[in-house]
């Protein structure tokens, strides 16, 4: 590692709350740095800030139903957000990458500073607990927990889908019916999203032809985001 750990672990938690230097230790450690990693510590991490932000949006939004909290809490803790958020704490000069991904820039691509702020936060709730690891998401999600409430932020996967390729100057995704069935008043969609400059594809299903459009639309987001390379 460049810069010592414990800088880190100090400007996240605050205060006089002391990480165990070993968990910090594997919690910055890519798997290309060997078979002690930080991947578990990563699983454990993205369940405690999923139920960390769940629960704050809750209380924030109490009129809010299931598919607006969700699209809330996915504008929070996608992996662009999760990125930027380490970038601002300069997590990436902590990081403890193997050779190949020290030679690529490792320590700045987008899915790895994600996944490992995902195992910081792991590290942190399995050493101090829940309530430790929520004082420290939710003063570190303080001004995303704020802005999250703008309308752009809980716009619909097909929505943020094109906005996303536009911005990137790539064409609009492509949407067609791969099957049909049940009966006519309990039909079951399943929908193809296709980019037509790759071909790459992306399936939802639901239980109408827009309901599978939009989780086909949410599969895709998520792969250009930086999920299909964790």
């Amino acid at each position: 590692m460049s810069a010592d750990p414990r800088v880190l672990a100090q400007s996240l938690l605050g205060g006089d709350a002391k990480l165990q230097p070993d968990l910090l230790t594997l919690a910055l450690t890519h798997r290309s740095a060997g078979r002690a990693n930080n991947e578990r510590l990563e699983f454990l991490g993205d369940a405690a800030l999923g139920l960390i932000m769940a629960e704050a949006l809750w209380a924030r939004f109490p009129e809010a139903d299931e598919g607006e909290l969700s699209r809330r809490r996915a504008a929070l803790v996608n992996k662009d957000s999760l990125a930027g958020l380490a970038r601002e704490v300069r997590l990436g000069d902590y990081l403890h990458l193997g050779p190949g991904e020290l030679r690529t820039g490792g320590h700045a691509r987008d899915s790895i500073l994600a996944d490992a702020l995902e195992a910081v936060i792991g590290a942190v709730y399995l050493d101090l607990g829940l309530e430790q690891a929520r004082e420290m998401l939710l003063r570190l999600f303080a001004g995303r927990l704020e802005s999250v409430a703008r309308e752009e932020a809980i716009k619909d996967p097909k929505t943020r889908l094109q906005e996303l390729l536009q911005a990137r100057r790539r064409p609009v995704p492509e949407y067609n019916v791969a099957d049909v069935s049940g009966a006519a008043h309990d039909q079951h969609f399943v929908v193809v999203c296709r980019l037509p400059d790759t071909a790459a594809e992306a399936c939802g299903e639901g239980t109408s032809r827009r309901r599978a459009e939009q989780a086909a639309a949410a599969r895709m987001l998520a792969e250009l985001t930086g999920d299909a390379d964790g």
